[in-house]
C-alpha cells in the first residue's frame, strides 16, 4: 500500500512525465473535437484527383479559410502552426504521406481516425479508457460522485477509492480488485484523476479522488500552441482544475462552460466521449462503455423531416421496415448519436465507426436495445440503457422503405 508522501517522492522526473501526458491528452481531445466539427460542417468528404477518389479527407487551403472564419486562428500562419501540431502528433497526415509539413495549398489531408491508421500506443489507450469511464460515471445514475470531506476540506464530485473499485467490478470494467487498483494508479499517473489533496497515490481504501480532466470542455485550437505550466493555478475552465468546494458555499459546477457555449452531444452513442446536461433539444456523446466523446459539435436541428408516433411505426402495412444491428464498441465508442423522444431517432453516424460498419443510418427510429423495447423512452433513458449495458449491443430500428 502506498500512503501519504509517496507522490512527493516521485520527484522532478515524474512531474515532467505528467506534464507531457497532460499535453498529449489536450492534443488528443482537441484533435477529436476538430475532426467531429469538420465532419459536421462537411469539410471532410470523399474527394477526387486525377481519376482517383480519396475518402474522408479535407483540403488544406479550405481548412485554413475555415479556421480563420470560425475565429480558431487569427491568420493563415497561425492556422498552419495549429495543423502542424496535429500532424506532428499523428492526429492527421497527408493522404499519400508525401508531405511532412502542413501546407497552405490544395493538398488532401486526413485524420488518422478516419482511415484506421491512428497509432493506439499505451498512452493513448489509457486516455481513451479514462474518457470512457468518465462518461459512464457522469451519465449513470449513481451516488459515486458527490461532495465529500477529507482532511477538514470539502470536495465536490469526489469518489472513494474502494467504492470506485466496487463500481468498476460491478460494471465489468475489470476482473479483480488488484487489476482495478492498477488501473486507478495508471489513471492518476496520466493526470486523469488525482487524490483530492494531491498527497497520495491511488489505493483501494477510503481516500478520496476527483477527475482532473474535464473531457467535455470545448477546447480552442489556439491552446495547442501554448504550453501549460503546472505551477500556475488553472481556472475553472481548465480540464485539469480540481473541483474543491468554495469555503463560502458558492456554486463551483463541474461543467465550467456556459450553456450557450457547451458542446451538445449524445450520451451513449458517439465516438468520442463527451456529455453534457442538455435539455430535450440537446444530446450526448459516448464511449464504448459509454463518448466522445467524444467532444462532438452537433447540429441542434433534427434530421427528421417529420416526427412519427410509435403506433405509426408499428402499423401493419405501413411504410416502415424493421432492421436489426449488432454493434461492437471499439476503443472510443459505437459511433452514433441518438436524439428525440417517443421514439428516439439516429441523428448522426460517424462514417468511420462501428455503427456505420453495421449498416446504421441517420433517421432510423430506435425500437429496442438489447431486447428491451424503448419506443416510449426519450434519448436520456436510451443513452443510459446503452451506458449500463455490455460493449456489444443489439439494436432494432425502423427504416422508412
Amino acid at each position: 500500500m502506498v500512503l501519504e508522501g509517496e507522490m512527493d517522492g516521485i520527484g522532478y522526473t515524474m512531474q515532467k512525465k505528467a506534464a507531457e501526458l497532460e499535453r498529449l491528452a489536450e492534443v488528443l481531445v482537441t484533435g477529436e473535437q476538430l475532426r467531429l466539427r469538420l465532419h459536421e460542417g462537411k469539410l471532410i468528404k470523399d474527394r477526387r484527383h486525377h481519376l482517383r477518389t480519396y475518402p474522408n479527407c479535407f483540403l488544406a487551403k479550405e481548412l485554413i479559410d475555415w479556421l480563420i472564419e470560425h475565429k480558431e486562428a487569427s491568420d493563415r500562419d497561425t492556422a498552419i502552426k495549429i495543423m502542424q501540431k496535429l500532424l506532428d502528433q499523428s492526429i492527421i497526415h497527408h493522404v499519400c504521406d508525401e508531405h511532412r509539413d502542413f501546407k497552405d495549398l490544395k493538398l488532401f489531408y486526413r485524420f488518422r481516425k478516419d482511415d484506421g491508421t491512428f497509432p493506439l500506443d499505451s498512452e493513448a489507450k489509457v486516455f481513451m479508457r479514462g474518457q470512457r469511464i468518465y462518461e459512464k460515471l457522469m451519465n449513470a445514475e449513481n451516488n459515486l460522485l458527490q461532495t465529500r470531506e477529507e482532511d477538514n476540506g470539502s470536495f465536490e464530485r469526489a469518489l472513494v477509492g474502494a467504492e470506485f473499485i466496487d463500481w468498476l467490478l460491478q460494471e465489468g470494467e475489470i476482473a479483480d480488485r488488484e487489476e482495478a487498483e492498477r488501473l486507478g494508479r495508471r489513471l492518476l499517473e496520466h493526470g486523469i484523476i488525482q487524490h483530492v489533496t494531491n498527497r497520495n497515490h491511488f489505493v483501494d481504501g477510503p481516500l478520496l479522488y476527483q477527475f482532473r480532466m474535464n473531457f467535455r470542455r470545448r477546447r480552442r485550437l489556439i491552446e495547442l500552441l501554448h504550453e501549460r505550466s503546472r505551477s500556475i493555478p488553472e481556472s475553472h475552465d481548465s480540464p485539469f482544475c480540481l473541483r474543491k468546494q468554495n469555503s463560502d458555499g458558492g456554486n463551483t459546477s463541474f461543467l465550467s462552460v456556459s450553456p450557450t457555449k457547451e458542446i451538445k452531444v449524445v450520451a451513449g452513442v458517439r465516438r468520442s466521449s463527451l456529455s453534457s446536461s442538455c435539455g430535450s433539444s440537446g444530446y450526448y456523446s459516448s464511449s464504448p462503455t459509454l463518448s466522445s466523446s467524444p467532444p462532438v459539435l452537433c447540429n441542434p436541428k433534427s434530421v427528421l423531416k417529420r416526427q412519427v408516433s410509435p403506433e405509426e411505426l408499428q402499423s401493419p402495412g405501413g411504410p416502415f421496415v424493421k432492421k436489426t444491428f449488432t454493434i461492437v464498441g471499439d476503443a472510443v465508442g459505437w459511433g452514433f448519436v441518438v436524439r428525440g423522444s417517443k421514439p428516439c431517432h439516429i441523428q448522426a453516424v460517424d462514417p468511420g465507426g462501428p455503427a456505420a460498419a453495421a449498416g446504421m443510418k441517420v433517421c432510423h427510429f430506435v425500437v429496442s436495445v438489447n431486447g428491451r423495447n424503448v419506443l416510449a423512452q426519450d434519448y436520456r433513458a436510451v443513452s443510459n440503457l446503452i451506458l449500463t449495458g455490455p460493449r456489444t449491443i443489439v439494436m432494432e430500428v425502423m427504416e422508412e422503405a
